[in-house]
């Protein structure tokens, strides 16, 4: 309850509307700057983990800006348990179900009939396959899952690389920075307490038009700018083909059947249905239904993946061969790539706890107000600059919605929703040097850093900008 009531105690004191600006205020955001490029450079130069970084700048930022000395770590504490104890669990059940999708085969049931058809319905099946693959799983895996099949496609049609490869990342990217249970939206949701439901249905409105312009439409652009073919590609790297030039496969060797395409849709796609129901059971049903108040359980992200997890046990396990010491042991191997992503969440939210606490979101509010400047421009803003500085579209998700949450109060579910959303698209801005991403994209397909920024980095700025103007555009019209 203590530490509670530190969490929530600077939003209930203080109105940006009704107090005048102070030296305090231009102190915290002096020692929020500093703070920043104090773990930007801990990160990129000192070569330090972003836990240990994003902890000391953490640290930092509370005392510069004057919080108690007795109260820092309670703040620390309070922001990394106010984020992990409601994302937490949600990115360990979304690896959970990652894996058995991969070692099942379901990931190459889906790819293998997408890619059935005409040559020219490729972009749209790969964005579109990325989007289906990348609901459960993180960048990191979804991409190396995707090369494979974005070379063989290459292959089959004799035509450059980026031409599918920039719709297979654009699927990918907007997935990680639009849609729950993605960890930054989720971050982003539980922060400025927003719906997931709704979030989720304008995420996908968002989704769509941003895939579509970043995706298929620029691919054509980018493989005339970098008009590289398979044989540039790292395909040897990815383990893209076989001899008889058929495509590698993710599937373990324990499965002895592969998932059908229909099962493998209905298990990917059953947790979104579940909160999407809960979405419009909070719009058109009373609150004190039944009815409703059932939906709203069975809708909630933890209980939509665990019923996901629980499903693949049986659709991407028993019923591919698996045995239960070998699905025990999958779910525990799972676990273990998300550590470090849980913990860098974490201090993410200790992070921006302090910036909050220490009166960094006020100031902002302040200048909001002052300025009369939208709070989703402001937020996209503030999301896209620490972005660039930092490099992680986690970080910068998480440490933005904390800075603006006091612009969040008396918005409507939609409006906060789409903050969240327009936060997303702030942190997705032209990905460089500073991001992992960056690297995984060029070493992949065989890139120059000119190339990868002519390329990836376009791409992503294209989906931040063409989010933000839906958003924009979907503030107007709810």
């Amino acid at each position: 309850m203590q530490r509670a009531a530190l969490a929530g105690s600077h939003l209930a004191a203080v109105n940006p509307a009704d107090k005048p600006w102070t030296a305090h205020d231009t102190q915290v955001l002096v020692v929020a700057a500093i703070g920043i490029a104090m773990v930007v450079l801990l990160i990129v130069v000192a070569k330090f983990h972003a836990f240990l970084a994003l902890t000391i700048g953490a640290l930092f930022v509370g005392i510069a800006s004057g919080i108690a000395l007795d109260k820092i770590t309670l703040s620390f504490e309070t922001g990394v348990g106010g984020v992990l104890g409601y994302v937490g669990v949600l990115i360990a059940l979304g690896a959970m179900l990652g894996k058995l999708l991969a070692d099942s085969g379901g990931a190459d049931r889906v790819v293998d009939t997408l890619l059935r058809g005409k040559p020219a319905s490729l972009p749209w099946k790969m964005a579109l396959i990325a989007s289906i693959i990348g609901i459960p799983m993180f960048f990191e895996i979804g991409l190396v899952l995707l090369i494979p099949i974005v070379m063989l496609a290459v292959h089959r049609v004799k035509g450059p690389a980026m031409r599918l490869g920039i719709p297979a990342l654009a699927g990918l990217s907007v997935l990680h920075g639009f849609i729950p249970p993605h960890p930054g939206p989720l971050a982003a949701i539980g922060i400025l307490h927003a719906n997931v439901g709704i979030t989720l249905a304008l995420g996908l409105l968002v989704a769509i038009p941003a895939v579509i312009v970043a995706g298929p439409l620029f691919g054509r652009l980018a493989a005339r700018w970098v008009p590289i073919g398979a044989a540039g590609a790292a395909l040897a790297v990815t383990g893209g083909s076989t001899a008889d030039g058929k495509p590698g496969r993710a599937q373990d060797s324990d499965a002895t059947r592969t998932p059908s395409f229909a099962l493998t849709l209905v298990t990917l796609l059953s947790p979104l249905v579940l909160m999407l129901v809960k979405a419009a059971a909070d719009i058109w049903l009373p609150a004190g239904s039944g009815i409703r108040a059932f939906l709203d359980f069975v809708g909630d992200p933890v209980f939509a993946l665990l019923f996901a997890v629980l499903l693949a046990m049986v659709t991407f396990g028993t019923s591919v061969g698996f045995g239960a010491s070998t699905l025990s042991t999958k779910i525990g191997q799972s676990l273990l790539p998300i550590v470090g992503v849980i913990f860098i969440v974490g201090a993410g939210g200790g992070f921006k706890q302090m910036l909050v606490d220490g009166g960094t979101g006020t100031a902002i509010a302040k200048i909001a107000i002052a300025t009369n400047v939208s709070v989703l421009v402001l937020s996209w803003i503030v999301a896209a600059l620490i972005r660039l500085a930092t490099g992680s579209a986690t970080v910068a998700t998480v440490t933005a919605a904390g800075i603006v949450a006091p612009l969040a109060a008396g918005l409507s579910p939609a409006h906060l929703a789409l903050l969240v959303l327009a936060i997303g698209a702030g942190s997705l801005i032209f990905s460089h040097v500073n991001d992992a991403g960056f690297w995984l994209v060029k070493e992949y397909f065989g890139l120059t850093v000119g190339q990868t920024l002519k390329t990836w980095s376009v791409m992503e700025t294209i989906i931040s900008v063409v989010g933000l103007a839906v958003v924009l555009l979907l503030s107007v019209l709810l």
